[in-house]
């Protein structure tokens, strides 16, 4: 063979392995393209959820390995509370095979998660890419949320099992059946988290009548959703009531109106039997607030629960109930709402009678709290489950606190906006049936948003108002907002067209 024969082939060769590098390396090469262009398209989310994981970061290093409130312990044991214990079943899970660091850094993944289902969930509803980001900075961002996630509490997996069933149901314009049995589930199972869900069934299943599709799919679509959200709900129950002899989610239900009605009643004027008159509390324990007089050990009621029967005292907890409610309705009406608007304040702090807030803010010492969240009692579960000795580090705490304090939450007048907006944005869904399709998948996916918002917070205030039973706002009322606006948005830009068409 010739020099030029040999040459040759050894330029051929060369150029083929050249080909197959380029051709091995542009799979990797073609994915980190997509992957820039994708957070350049998305620049906006991309910055936000940098910042909330840099800041969810810094809270798993500032408290460890977590913070432990007072309904802790009943979860990590077998403790009886007024809850369903269905948040028992992850935890107990991941410290099976980790210990309280794991559980947190789980937490703040959910969290994260939850802000990119909810960005891609109303992208494809139609929402603007900047509009998608204005929902979601506040799950990122609202220093109480993260430090619900750096809790040992259900808050967190209950919002995820919110935004798991919301995003089942609004997934694709038309809702299959398999997305309603789904979606039905999910939403259920939240209820054994939180009994609260249960007030998420109305919304989803008002959602699907809206959605049409003929009155008979409509009515079976709803129908098929209630059975099965009680599905988990009547599991639960069966389970309890085999374990307990109370076939329930809790113990809540009519006695736990004590405190709400407890805090309006006069009792100077309210005509009670005698039983009922030892449990109508005076001024200064009704100063205390609706929470103190349904779980401190001074209060009345609970006095009673020490010496009698639990059931001889739910029945005069009960009868206490009705008749404040028969006799003086209003007071208890102003108290509610007064508590409702409290939403909507421009500062986060403690009005008279409430829980205190501190409970739900980063502190600059490792928190205990009395009476189930004592030092020797987290001492001796960190013992059992793992997880290191209680640690703060304080120079970043001392910035969670700053930041927490001096405006790092949602600001109460932007949840106005979106309560207006999305107000506007349901009633368009049940007004409105001449919409172009894209406009009304957008109202409808804030009917079911907005409706879900309305019913948890009026349902969680109708008990005790606390800032902690206000998260659930910024994945139902945020977005549904969001989607108000959008809709309106649309609305108004088809109103001008059709205007200059005229013209």
């Amino acid at each position: 063979m010739s020099r030029t024969n040999i040459a040759g082939n050894g330029t051929a060769r060369t150029a083929v392995t050249r080909r197959a590098d380029r051709s091995a390396a542009s799979p990797a090469a073609s994915r980190a393209g997509s992957a820039a262009q994708l957070v350049r398209r998305h620049w906006l989310a991309a910055i936000l959820l940098t910042a909330g994981l840099l800041l969810r970061v810094l809270a798993q290093f500032a408290y460890r390995p977590a913070l432990f409130y007072i309904d802790s312990v009943k979860y990590i044991y077998n403790s009886e509370g007024n809850d369903p214990e269905g948040y028992k079943a992850p935890l107990r899970a991941i410290l099976f095979v980790a210990n309280f660091n794991t559980v947190v850094a789980i937490q703040h993944l959910l969290g994260l998660a939850m802000a990119v289902v909810i960005y891609v969930l109303l992208m494809r509803r139609g929402v603007s890419r900047w509009l998608a980001a204005l929902a979601i900075a506040p799950i990122l961002l609202d220093a109480y949320q993260l430090q619900q996630e750096q809790t040992i509490m259900t808050t967190t997996w209950f919002e995820a099992l919110i935004v798991a069933g919301l995003a089942i149901l609004l997934w694709n314009p038309r809702t299959s059946w398999r997305a309603v049995i789904a979606g039905g589930l999910v939403i259920g199972t939240s209820a054994v988290v939180a009994q609260v869900g249960e007030a998420l069934i109305l919304p989803a299943a008002v959602y699907l009548l809206a959605a049409g599709g003929g009155w008979r799919q409509a009515v079976g679509k709803a129908a098929a959703l209630v059975g099965a959200c009680a599905l988990p709900i009547l599991a639960y129950c069966a389970g309890s009531f085999l374990i307990t002899g109370q076939f329930a989610l809790s113990h809540q239900g009519e006695t736990s109106f004590y405190g709400r009605t407890a805090a309006a009643v006069d009792c100077a004027t309210i005509k009670l039997p005698p039983i009922e008159r030892n449990i109508c509390p005076t001024k200064a324990e009704q100063a205390h607030g609706d929470d103190w007089l349904s779980f401190n050990s001074a209060s009345p009621v609970q006095a009673y629960y020490r010496d009698l029967p639990r059931a001889e005292v739910d029945s005069a907890v009960t009868g206490f109930t009705k008749a404040v409610l028969s006799q003086q309705p209003l007071r208890v009406l102003r108290a509610y709402g007064a508590d409702v608007l409290k939403l909507y304040a421009v500062y986060r702090q403690t009005a008279p009678g409430d829980p205190p807030i501190t409970r739900w803010q980063f502190a600059t010492t490792f928190p205990y709290l009395s009476p189930h969240a004592t030092k020797p009692e987290i001492a001796a579960i960190l013992r059992q489950f793992g997880g290191g000795r209680p640690t703060v580090w304080r120079p970043v705490a001392d910035f969670l606190h700053y930041y927490q304090v001096r405006g790092g939450y949602t600001p109460g007048p932007l949840l106005a906006l979106f309560t207006l907006t999305g107000a506007f944005g349901s009633i368009l869904a049940l007004v409105r049936r001449r919409l172009d399709p894209r406009t009304r998948e957008l109202a409808l996916a804030c009917l079911l948003c907005f409706g879900s918002a309305v019913c948890l917070l009026l349902v969680s205030d109708a008990f005790v108002f606390s800032w902690r039973y206000q998260l659930p706002a910024l994945v139902t009322l945020v977005p549904g907002g969001v989607l108000g606006m959008a809709a309106f948005t649309r609305l108004l830009l088809a109103k001008r067209r059709s205007t200059y068409s005229a013209a």
